[in-house]
């Protein structure tokens, strides 16, 4: 990484993503040029391009990362393959993610809920981003495993916190750092099993019907994207809306810009899930990617969301504890302090 553009990487990693873009965007347009993480890159910030790269024009553009994190999942993950062998891959991963699949996950994924919900009763301080990782990571043991062991959860659990560390951390390859420490981590095997179905609590069909509490969400991934960009690399010399994207170049889809557009969602930082009552404009829209290559387990990552948000509105109360509250970037949002409260059952 030469030394002139480490200053972008840095200020990438430390500032708010959305300002970091748009004053960008404000300068040189929807098409512009930058290094991130080493690497030459044009950084897309319209719809239509978005949808050049990622659907209609996608055998001109690779999924690719930086080389850092390539090492990291290494070359097997199922993001960096395309054509047919992509294609029957992904097909069977999501048949794990298929409504009938989905069904028998429901109940299991309530009992989650029910189970650690109570325990944040009348403790002074739960750190609400340190339980939704926990949340999020017993769903995603149950989709992969079924009937979890105690022992391998916590040995895997300890794998994927070095990795994810590593993994949002800067390609600082030195003992001692994350990223060195879960470079050194072995990849772990996934083996699937089917979700036997409980009798018990909300059923896929009272999923499927709650209108509010989805645009709820569907508004939270819009003003808080996960995912800032998706990383595509040029396969040859590529002619695009004018300009020449020379072959080994990363073209990088601006998810965050396009959600915060004004002109597709006025008043941009207005949390407002009445937006969602009318479909958003085509590709405007992608908060878990575009094409073939989007992400294969967006349905689940929903119906947990539905779920938890169902329990905590209709059981319980909370309330914010300290003065200071915003976002923090390092480089995905996160809340300051992992925004603290205090919870309280409905009376």
């Amino acid at each position: 990484m030469g030394w002139p553009y480490l200053g972008e990487t840095l200020k990438l990693y430390t500032e708010n993503p959305n300002s970091f873009f748009s004053n960008r965007k404000k300068r040189y347009g929807d098409i512009f040029k930058t290094h991130i993480l080493g690497c030459p890159c044009v950084m897309i910030s319209s719809p239509e391009a978005a949808k050049i790269v990622l659907v209609s024009k996608a055998h001109l553009f690779k999924p690719t990362y930086p080389p850092s994190k390539e090492k990291m999942i290494g070359p097997e993950a199922l993001f960096f393959h395309q054509g047919a062998y992509h294609s029957k891959l992904k097909k069977l991963v999501q048949a794990s993610f298929l409504p009938c699949a989905l069904k028998g996950a429901v109940s299991q994924i309530e009992n989650i809920v029910l189970d650690f919900l109570p325990t944040w009763e009348n403790n002074n301080s739960i750190n609400t981003l340190v339980e939704m990782k926990k949340y999020a990571f017993d769903v995603a043991i149950i989709s992969a495993f079924g009937d979890r062991k105690e022992l391998e959860v916590e040995g895997i659990k300890h794998l994927y916190q070095c990795l994810e560390k590593g993994y949002n951390s800067m390609p600082l390859n030195f003992p001692g750092t994350p990223f060195h420490k879960s470079m050194k981590k072995e990849q772990e095997g996934v083996r699937q099993s089917l979700i036997e179905e409980a009798n018990r609590g909300l059923t896929w069909e009272d999923t499927r019907n709650m209108p509010l509490t989805s645009r709820v969400i569907q508004e939270t991934l819009r003003t808080a994207s996960i995912l800032s960009f998706t990383f595509r690399e040029a396969v040859h010399d590529v002619e695009f809306e004018g300009y020449l994207i020379p072959k080994g170049w990363k073209v990088l889809p601006l998810f965050r810009s396009i959600h915060h557009c004004a002109e597709f969602f006025p008043q941009p930082e207005k949390f407002d899930p009445s937006r969602f009552e009318v479909p958003p404009r085509p590709n405007t829209y992608m908060p878990f990617g575009n094409g073939v290559h989007s992400c294969p387990g967006s349905e689940l990552a929903k119906l947990e969301m539905l779920i938890f948000v169902h329990h905590l509105t209709t059981t319980y109360r909370w309330k914010a504890i300290g003065d200071e509250d915003g976002i923090q970037y390092g480089p995905f949002p996160v809340p300051k302090h992992g925004f603290p409260i205090m919870v309280h059952p409905r009376k």
